[in-house]
């Protein structure tokens, strides 16, 4: 709250008002916890413990941001979203058996001049994750805040994000099954 002296000489008083981040419940976040270690143990058993390091370091950096987790072609993905909607994330954790790696949803727009960031699609960038440490690289950590930075959608100043699970194989629609092989009639001659 700040007090300000308006030409008249009367005071106004200013409120900043911030919405709180999250409600979730501590029930409900152990619960969304939970279902966070059975997609990674799914998907990508191995990278367990680099994935709660690029965790704990993004939250550190993003305390108000909404984990969006859902599944995504296969991959186990985690977005630091502004909002409860992944797509309006600015950073977001990739995973599989095969590897992690950490996706700059706007990275096209962004300097890099080390060329840390690989992909040729029309928005988003990525930097392979080969241990926690890659973070701590200055190069790194300056893409980092630049693309918050450069976010369109304002993260909330106090709060703390919540765990959102958003399952994406039971939209998934079923895949039907493949056509059985027809038999080949022969002719018997008699």
């Amino acid at each position: 709250m700040s007090v300000k002296k308006e030409p008249s000489g009367r005071r106004s008083v200013q409120v900043k008002v911030e919405v709180p981040g999250s409600t979730q419940s501590a029930v409900a976040r152990r619960s969304a916890e939970a279902q966070v270690r059975t997609l990674i143990a799914k998907f990508a058993p191995a990278h367990l413990r680099l994935i709660g390091a690029i965790r704990r370091s993004l939250r550190k950096r993003l305390p108000t941001a909404h984990e969006v987790v859902y599944e995504y072609n296969g991959f186990f993905v985690i977005s630091f979203s502004p909002n409860e909607h992944g797509y309006e994330g600015v950073l977001a954790i990739r995973a599989s058996a095969s590897g992690v790696r950490l996706y700059f949803n706007r990275g096209k727009e962004l300097p890099d001049p080390a060329k840390l960031l690989k992909g040729s699609g029309n928005q988003a960038r990525l930097i392979e994750m080969e241990g926690a440490s890659t973070l701590a690289r200055p190069a790194v950590a300056c893409l980092i805040d630049e693309a918050i930075a450069c976010n369109r959608v304002p993260f909330a100043r106090t709060g703390r994000g919540s765990v959102v699970i958003r399952s994406a194989s039971a939209k998934q629609r079923r895949r039907r099954p493949a056509p059985l092989p027809q038999k080949s009639k022969s002719k018997e001659t008699t």
